[in-house]
Order: C-alpha cells, then structure tokens, then sequence
C-alpha cells in the first residue's frame, strides 16, 4: 500500500513539471520564425516619349506582370512624356541615385556621355533590319558594354526597340546629304547621333524632347530626327512638313533601373522584375516594327510628303563617324564589333 501511494506521487509530479514545461491547458509558443519578409519596394519608370508610344505600352505591362507576380512587394508607377525630366536628367538621376526616377527608358547611346561605348549600337547604318538590330542588343559585346555602366548606379535589364531613325524638316527635302547643309537639326544630347548629323552637313542643336514639338512649331528648328512611330505618336506631322527616310541610326532602348534599388531587392523580386521586362521586351519590339510599318502611310494621309533617297551618298558621308569613335573605344571593342557583324 506504501509503495502505491508512493507511486502516485510520483507520476503526479511528472505530471507538474510537463505543466510547467508547457504541455498543461495552453499550446506552446511556437518557435520565432526566420523567414525574412519581402521588402516593399516602388520602381518609377520614367522617359520621354508620349503615352501612346511603344515605350510606355510595355512599361505598362512591366507594371501589370511585377505587381501581380510579387504579390504587392513591388509597385510600379509610369511617368511618359517627361514628366520627370528628359532623357539627360533621367539618365543623371539615376547616376546620382535621385529615386526620382529609379528605372528608366531611354536610347542606349544616350548613356554614352557616361560611358562612351554605349555608343556603339547607334552607328550609322550598321543594321539592315529590325532582326540584326535587335540580335546585337541581345549579344555578349553588348551586354559587356553595359556592364561599365554599373561603375555609374545604372544597370540594364531589357532591350525595347525604338525603330530606325529618320529626319523631318518643315520646309527642306532631305534627298542628300548636300539639302542638309547648315540644317539646323534637334538632336538628343548624345554624341553619335550628333556627330553623325555633322557628318551629313547639318547643325545638330541638342533639346530635351518634351520641347521639341513647341520648338518646331515656332521655326527655332528647320528641322529633327526620330524614328516613325515617334513622329506620328508625338504629332511631329503637325509641325513638319516633310519625311527622308533615312533610317540612319537604329534606336535601341535600355530599360535600366538604379543598382543601389536592384541590390536591395530580394532574389525573388529581381527575378519577377527581369522576367517582366522579357515578356515587355518582346511586346516592345512586335509593336514597334508594325507601328514602323503602318504609319509611314498615316504620315502621309496626314499631310506630310514622304521622301524615299538613294542612301548611298549617306553611308559614305557617316563613314567617318565608325572610324572616330574606334578611336574613342580601342581596338578591342571595335575587333568585336566588326566580327559580330560579320559574322551576322
């Protein structure tokens, strides 16, 4: 009988310090969790160009894919028609890490007064077609120019296309390049597509472009350059009167975003934004060769007079403008350069 009541205690007092522990009436409290939460993270995509146009089209759909995918972790916000700037200013924001804007659109030799050998894809009548152009702004020489750009907060991650461009004027034909002697030519602030209107004869003056349509409209201009869905999407038809299509530079755009906001996203994150622009690439580039192909007609049902020149005489004249800027990007670069295009 001892021995019972002795055993009783005992498994009462198990039974106390299993309580005690946790077990008794209440769930014990879970573990402290280690998963990291998600940063919350806003990207505002700026550029220059007008709602309508490709470029703002696909940073639509940049923002659709990136919101749905990251489940609110990230919020994307378009500004077009340089609602924070023209294209130096939002290049200069994201160098000096502004925020405002921290990804952008622009024109990649745009980023040559960063890094000159952006400047590459921009030379004078190196592509036949939209395909070559569009296979070299995916190749390894130029994914290895933009890594430079790094050095600068700027990291590219996608390719939009914004067509070949050409030049309008509102009272001179452009059929040669003797009829752009002393041109008084809007240009961007980017070094090639100047250098290459000096080749051609013509006074490129560098304007943002959200000034541009103002600017013609007054005479400051005789004239621009752009490429066709451009021009009609920005109503250019309105305050010029004629088109060369000289297709004289093809205009590839990069999609860059700050380095500082891409370190400080999480894995996951990086990967939906990267997959986004992708898809917003390929959209990009469809939509822009049709707009290419459909408007030239539209231009000219809207009242311009659509002028078609032998480019031959272009492509000797802009010959120099290659041999300069080897000179500026070393024999490497150009060694590159010359095998891709052979090669393609």
């Amino acid at each position: 009988m001892k021995k019972m009541v002795l055993l009783i205690i005992a498994a009462c007092f198990l039974c106390s310090v299993a309580v005690y522990a946790g077990g008794g009436g209440e769930a014990a409290s879970p573990a402290p969790s280690t998963a990291k939460a998600e940063p919350k993270i806003v990207l505002k995509i700026g550029h220059s160009s007008a709602a309508t146009d490709p470029r703002e089209q696909g940073a639509l759909m940049i923002k659709k894919l990136a919101e749905e995918r990251s489940g609110g972790s990230l919020t994307v916000e378009t500004y077009p028609a340089g609602q924070l700037g023209g294209d130096a200013a939002l290049i200069e924001a994201l160098a000096l890490d502004s925020g405002n804007p921290n990804m952008l659109i622009s024109d990649l030799s745009n980023f040559a007064t960063y890094e000159p050998r952006m400047g590459m894809s921009a030379l004078p009548f190196m592509f036949s077609d939209f395909d070559k152009a569009w296979a070299f702004m995916d190749s390894e020489v130029e994914a290895d120019a933009e890594k430079l750009l790094i050095a600068h907060n700027i990291h590219v991650l996608g390719h939009f296309c914004n067509g070949f461009r050409c030049v309008t004027a509102s009272k001179i034909q452009a059929r040669t390049p003797a009829d752009m002697k002393n041109m008084l030519i809007r240009t961007p602030e980017n070094p090639v597509i100047m250098a290459t209107m000096r080749a051609l004869g013509a006074n490129p003056q560098p304007l943002a472009f959200n000034e541009v349509y103002m600017a013609l409209q007054q005479g400051t201009y005789d004239g621009q350059e752009n490429p066709i869905p451009i021009i009609y999407n920005n109503k250019l038809y309105e305050v010029q009167k004629y088109l060369s299509v000289t297709n004289h530079i093809y205009s590839g755009m990069a999609v860059a975003i700050a380095e500082s906001v891409w370190k400080g996203m999480s894995a996951d994150q990086q990967k939906i934004l990267q997959a986004a622009i992708r898809e917003a690439e390929t959209f990009n580039r469809s939509t822009n060769r049709k707009m290419t192909e459909d408007f030239i007609s539209k231009l000219e049902t809207s009242g311009m007079t659509i002028l078609k020149p032998d480019l031959s005489a272009f492509v000797k004249a802009t010959a120099v403008v290659k041999e300069d800027a080897g000179k500026q990007y070393g024999k490497e670069w150009m060694d590159r350069l010359d095998a891709w295009l052979k090669s393609h």
